[in-house]
């Protein structure tokens, strides 16, 4: 039994429409807070107490920044292989806060190094600028030319050279960044660092969350919400004072704003069940598209050798090195199964050369048409009635499949004929259609002498079953697809159309009857015999016709 539809308490809709306010206004609030933390600590310096164990410091840092480091260079790769420039800043954007923050682990006082040094106080201000300025050019969606994997490569190589040269200097004590410095206060005019990159988070902020509201991708508002806290940590490094309370929570803003990511992407991963579909919300428009034409391309080669039988594995061993990651590679192979399978099952509805067109031109299928010179062949089976009061149904439903079986391959795979539709134990099949073929007529009359050939084959066994006769005419006529939305059919309309119905209507069994437009069109290849001017119902003029008897070419 079918449940009805559930009822709404009365206020429920109001109640909603709460729930959808607080969660778009708690967003905001959570990300707020550790401002007015801050504020806090420092309007009450009391509350701003001092912890300093330095042992404590360097090793939570230290894997804090390994493990965003490793976030980075894996979105980095993924950035690689899509070939997309957004997600290649935010990854440069990740790596510069990370490895300045690793730096500045490194350089804890009392592991590796005996005392602070200019290495450790300033590592995090520059790291923070330099990641807001990558932020803001991911947010600007700027720099095409970074798509290429060598401009990448040199970006990483050039941070990974300037990393390893801090860290040398830094350890070593050699100037200026090993140099000894209280390590109470940042040198003085380097709080002027927190201007410009509170301008480009706050810019990529924005950026990402006017994106986010255009696709509604959480990973979006994850790097807004992690640019935000990213600026909120460069407030807290410009104005703590070392191993307070506010300057410990700049270290967990950073470790925050990179969680926050990671979490968004996790949130994708288990929507897309792969790392480039987890962080698709990233990627520029153009990106999209192609990565669209990519995989429709993949799929249409996949489907394509399922029908022919072909293995699977070269092509999707393509694809995996050029492009997908194993995750892809699967999606496709099962999809192209599916699709296949769907496929198989409707392709036997449809005209071959008619479900050939719509792949290739997918236009095909709106409602409409134009018009087109077709030739139109009609056939049935005369005496049809009879037969069928005389035999049961399983019997005659048995002799139009044998018949069918025979002509069908004729008319469509042979001779290029859209089948228009079967009618009981009539076919109407059009040519030059949906692909051009100059010799239409020719084909029509080929298809016409086939199928003739064919039943007489078939009837032989069996005299006791009627014979078609068939009619042909060539002229213009709109083709296309008339009926709803929700279904359609592909047909051709017109004078001609109703013409070829007539004359079949004319012709004896086993007999093609053609019209005089036909005949010239199919020229001297075709072997015809006189029939005469044909009083036809519906045309005002007697209509001249010819039985069809071979052709030559």
């Amino acid at each position: 039994m079918l449940a009805g539809p559930a009822t709404q308490p009365p206020g429920s809709a109001p109640r909603s429409a709460l729930a959808v306010l607080g969660r778009e206004l708690s967003v905001p609030f959570l990300l707020l807070l550790p401002v007015a933390g801050l504020l806090l600590l420092f309007a009450r310096p009391e509350l701003d107490v001092m912890y300093q164990h330095d042992p404590t410091h360097f090793w939570i840092v230290l894997l804090a920044a390994l493990l965003n480091v490793g976030l980075g260079l894996l979105t980095s790769e993924i950035a690689r292989r899509q070939g997309d420039v957004r997600l290649f800043l935010v990854s440069m954007a990740l790596l510069c806060g990370a490895a300045f923050l690793g730096l500045h682990a490194l350089a804890t006082p009392g592991v590796l190094v005996p005392g602070s040094n200019t290495g450790f106080v300033v590592a995090n201000p520059v790291g923070l600028l330099l990641a807001s300025v990558f932020a803001a050019l991911s947010a600007g969606g700027r720099g095409r030319w970074m798509a290429r994997p060598l401009a990448q490569g040199l970006f990483k190589a050039g941070l990974g050279a300037v990393v390893l040269a801090w860290a040398v200097v830094s350890l070593a004590g050699l100037p200026p960044l090993g140099e000894s410095v209280p390590s109470q206060q940042l040198p003085e005019g380097l709080q002027l660092l927190g201007i410009p990159a509170l301008a480009l988070y706050g810019f990529a902020a924005v950026r990402y969350g006017l994106l986010f509201r255009r696709r509604r991708r959480s990973l979006l508002l994850a790097v807004a919400g992690a640019y935000v806290l990213l600026a909120e940590a460069m407030i807290a490094v410009v104005f703590s004072t070392t191993w307070h309370a506010a300057w410990w929570e700049w270290h967990v803003l950073m470790v925050a704003a990179f969680a926050t990511i990671a979490i968004g992407a996790r949130g994708e991963y288990r929507h897309a069940r792969s790392l480039p579909g987890a962080f698709g919300g990233l990627y520029l428009d153009s990106t999209l598209d192609r990565i669209d034409r990519r995989r429709a391309a993949a799929l249409s080669s996949l489907v394509e050798a399922l029908r022919a039988g072909e293995p699977l594995s070269p092509i999707l061993s393509r694809a995996r090195d050029d492009w997908a990651s194993p995750e892809e590679v699967a999606l496709l192979e099962g999809a192209a199964h599916q699709l296949h399978q769907t496929d198989a099952l409707f392709r036997t509805y449809v005209s071959p050369q008619l479900a050939s067109g719509l792949e290739a031109h997918p236009e095909l299928a709106v409602l409409g048409g134009e018009e087109r010179e077709v030739s139109v062949l009609f056939a049935d089976l005369a005496g049809f009635t009879a037969f069928s009061e005389r035999r049961r149904a399983d019997e005659v439903i048995a002799m139009l499949n044998r018949y069918w079986g025979a002509t069908v391959p004729i008319v469509g795979e042979r001779e290029g004929g859209v089948i228009e539709r079967f009618a009981g134990d009539a076919i109407m099949v059009v040519f030059n259609a949906v692909q051009d073929q100059p010799d239409h007529a020719l084909r029509a009359a080929r298809a016409a002498i086939g199928m003739r050939d064919e039943v007489m084959q078939v009837a032989a066994e069996r005299p006791d079953w009627p014979r078609f006769r068939i009619g042909i005419n060539t002229g213009p006529a709109v083709v296309g697809n008339v009926g709803a939305a929700g279904m359609r059919s592909f047909t051709a309309i017109g004078d001609t159309t109703n013409l070829s119905a007539r004359l079949q209507a004319q012709a004896r069994p086993g007999r093609i009857v053609i019209s005089r437009a036909t005949m010239d069109a199919i020229g001297a290849v075709a072997k015809v015999e006189q029939l005469g001017a044909l009083e036809l119902k519906g045309k005002q003029a007697p209509v001249e016709a010819f039985v069809l008897v071979s052709v030559t070419g």
